[in-house]
């Protein structure tokens, strides 16, 4: 068939219950995990994602998942898991972490369970995947950015490894998990979340084909298909066609270049075909560092990029995706990784280098398309914190969410301040303070939003936020990856770039201190880290702003008087109001000051 000339469904009407209904599938798996995981890596920060796949290994259905985690991945873990396990059975299910055979990285747990009905046919596989708070690496912290290889690093790795047969777990495998994870009872609470989170979406899969068949859904799965393939075809055509080159560079870390590491994306999109090509091959060699991308997070990040950058409406499937073409060499940081490299931190720092050209390069392709750069990401506010409790003497490790900005400045509108990072797409949610505060020894001294940080435009990137918080009665481990510092987010088609980030550690004397912009700080009682994130790029002229909105950012605190003159040539009294007349005359004489 002319994949051009797709047709819509004639019977749009079950097209949309059956597909409503499998969504609602992975969000009941979300809400099981969402409610049953231990660790506040899941059930405050909701670092997690679930899935379907078909049984020929095609992302089917992701309801609220972090784009990371599944627009490729899923595909590659599923295929892995039938490789090694020809002959699958219900009641088995199998844990998969392995960044050489599909995972994301050694920090995302999966559990995968094939959904099969009583003849034995493997119809659909079901995924819940976990961030981990702590997956046993040789130091506290689930992104070792400075690993020199996967042995340093020290994560368990599982490539798809048979976890549970016939409903029941396999011990041996768990003892590993126990005896090398700091805080076993904490991980058991979470395996069981995920274990819980993949039988809920195997029993509503089993109980949807009692109602509608399995020949039903295989056939929906098609027109599906089919359907989300065209949209994407419509989406692609309201972009001009071109082809843009794109750089982004992250800051140096141990095991990299001193300049750190420039990533180039080459963006073609053809209208006429219908296909965006995003081609990642003109880029580093792997690198004895933990930065290194999975082939599921290179591959993923250019398609967050892409799918940033068009239709929202589009349904992110295995259909749409017919419709990209990602270029990846093997052996490249950014592309198809060489065991035993490290690819510890590959969910979120160089994903994003790749995620941003991309949309950038669209935005310099296409009017009203793309986005500008998001800020970098894991500074000391999202670290992973470790050590003893006072009042238990007992061991915790938990990542914070305290506070994240770094949104992205669109054609059409200001950033979403809190995204956290592209790949997740804003999903992870911020922590309460109150709840940190009770699960670990910390005390939060401060947590707001800092004014003229904005990257500025047309439309204005996010914001950085100022975070200070510190142990309280005990020592604490604060261990991050922190990109930014000196390579801020761009802006595009004229817009200016986002603030930079820092962190300082700050003693008990109030003395400040630069700390490293990765490693491991260990805080001493009375001492604090502070932590000012990224902020985001702008699209398009700040000139091109809006009065009337620069006003209302000067009465909210965003910018200052003297930034809105200065940067947006928009005159805003004392009161906060704006000045029409003479915001005229500073926009039509540049020799004219606001005074």
């Amino acid at each position: 068939m002319d994949q051009l000339a797709i047709e819509r469904p004639t019977d749009g009407v079950s097209l949309a219950i059956l597909s409503n209904r499998l969504q609602g599938v992975a969000k009941k798996m979300a809400n099981t995990l969402l409610r049953t995981g231990r660790s506040g890596v899941l059930n405050i920060a909701r670092d997690f994602s679930c899935c379907i796949v078909t049984r020929d290994n095609r992302l089917l259905a992701a309801a609220d998942s972090l784009p990371i985690h599944v627009l490729s991945g899923p595909d590659l873990m599923c295929a892995a898991m039938q490789r090694f396990h020809p002959v699958l059975r219900r009641g088995d299910a199998f844990l998969h972490n392995s960044p050489y055979h599909g995972c994301s990285h050694p920090a995302d747990h999966t559990l995968l369970v094939p959904v099969i009905d009583d003849a034995g046919t493997h119809h659909f596989t079901v995924l819940a995947k976990a961030h981990q708070a702590d997956c046993g690496n040789s130091i506290p912290t689930t992104y070792m950015g400075a690993a020199r290889d996967v042995y340093e690093e020290g994560a368990l790795i599982f490539p798809a490894v048979q976890i549970q047969r016939d409903f029941q777990d396999i011990e041996d495998v768990v003892r590993m998990c126990q005896m090398r994870i700091r805080v076993p009872e904490q991980w058991w609470g979470d395996y069981l979340a995920m274990v819980g989170a993949a039988r809920v979406g195997e029993r509503e899969l089993l109980s949807l084909a009692a109602d509608v068949g399995w020949e039903a859904l295989h056939r929906h799965t098609e027109r599906w298909f089919d359907y989300s393939e065209q949209r994407m075809v419509e989406a692609i055509r309201k972009l001009s066609p071109g082809h843009a080159v794109r750089t982004s560079r992250h800051d140096a870390v141990p095991g990299t270049p001193a300049e750190g590491i420039e990533i180039k994306v080459a963006v073609t999109i053809d209208t006429e075909g219908a296909n965006i090509e995003v081609d990642l091959r003109d880029n580093p060699d792997n690198l004895p560092c933990g930065l290194n991308l999975s082939e599921a997070c290179a591959r993923t990040a250019a398609m967050v990029g892409v799918y940033n950058s068009i239709d929202p409406g589009v349904p992110k499937n295995a259909g749409a995706h017919r419709r990209i073409k990602v270029l990846l060499r093997e052996g490249c940081i950014v592309g198809i990784p060489r065991h035993p490299v490290s690819c510890s931190v590959a969910t979120t720092n160089l994903a994003d280098r790749v995620a941003n050209p991309v949309q950038c390069a669209i935005a310099d392709i296409s009017e009203g398309a793309g986005l500008a750069e998001c800020g970098g990401i894991i500074p000391p506010s999202s670290a992973v914190v470790s050590g003893v409790h006072p009042g238990s003497n007992r061991p915790f490790v938990n990542q914070l969410f305290l506070g994240l900005s770094g949104g992205a400045a669109a054609p059409a509108a200001d950033a979403w301040q809190t995204i956290c990072h592209v790949g997740n797409a804003g999903l992870c949610y911020i922590d309460s303070v109150e709840l940190d505060e009770l699960r670990q020894p910390l005390r939060v001294h401060e947590r707001r939003f800092l004014v003229d940080r904005e990257g500025a435009g047309r439309h204005l990137g996010a914001s950085s936020l100022r975070v200070v918080y510190g142990p309280v009665g005990a020592s604490l481990d604060v261990a991050y990856v922190s990109d930014g510092t000196l390579n801020a987010a761009r802006g595009v088609r004229g817009g200016g770039d986002g603030a930079q980030a820092r962190q300082v550690r700050i003693d008990q004397a109030g003395q400040m201190h630069e700390v490293p912009t990765c490693g491991v700080v260990t805080l001493q009682d009375g001492e604090r880290i502070l932590t000012e994130t990224t902020g985001g790029g702008g699209y398009g002229p700040a000139s091109d702003r809006d009065p009337e909105r620069v006003a209302i950012d000067v009465r909210e605190g965003w910018i200052s008087r003297d930034r809105a003159a200065s940067v947006y040539r928009v005159v805003v009294d004392e009161a906060g109001r704006l000045d029409a007349g003479a915001t005229t005359r500073l926009r039509a004489d540049p020799a004219y000051s606001a005074g």
